[in-house]
């Protein structure tokens, strides 16, 4: 699963997601895209369940890009545990997703394979997405 190797600190504030996305909007690698329309967390769980939907579909023909990479910690603290005595521990990682964002890319499959290939990966996500293609020059 996605996690930075090491970060500067252990965890982070929450914060909120404003805005549209400042950059990633546009297709860079493959032909095909699958773009945030929410602002949202995506785990990493959800983000693998999401390339595995996409490369299983895709019977792993073709090229898959991850736009989207989890580099905010989210603590948790146990269950049954009084309020107070600090942040919890680090549980798992996030990628703040912001609207526009591409979040995966595809190549070398044809329209219809990477249409349902995405919308396999779009129920995975807990945000509602749009597919995009590239416009031949």
């Amino acid at each position: 699963m996605l996690s930075p190797k090491r970060t500067k600190y252990r965890k982070a504030h929450k914060g909120r997601i404003h805005g549209d996305a400042k950059g990633g909007t546009a297709l860079n690698f493959g032909q095909y895209g699958l773009k945030a329309l929410e602002p949202e967390r995506v785990t990493a769980r959800q983000i693998e369940a999401a390339r595995r939907a996409l490369t299983r579909h895709m019977k792993r023909a073709g090229r898959v890009w991850i736009r989207v990479f989890c580099d905010v910690p989210v603590s948790k603290k146990p269950i049954e545990v009084r309020m107070g005595k600090g942040k919890g521990a680090p549980e798992f990682w996030i990628a703040r997703v912001a609207p526009g964002r591409i979040m995966f890319e595809v190549d070398g499959v044809p329209e219809t394979v990477a249409r349902e290939a995405f919308a396999l990966a779009a129920a995975k996500l807990p945000i509602k997405t749009r597919f995009v293609q590239r416009i031949a020059e």
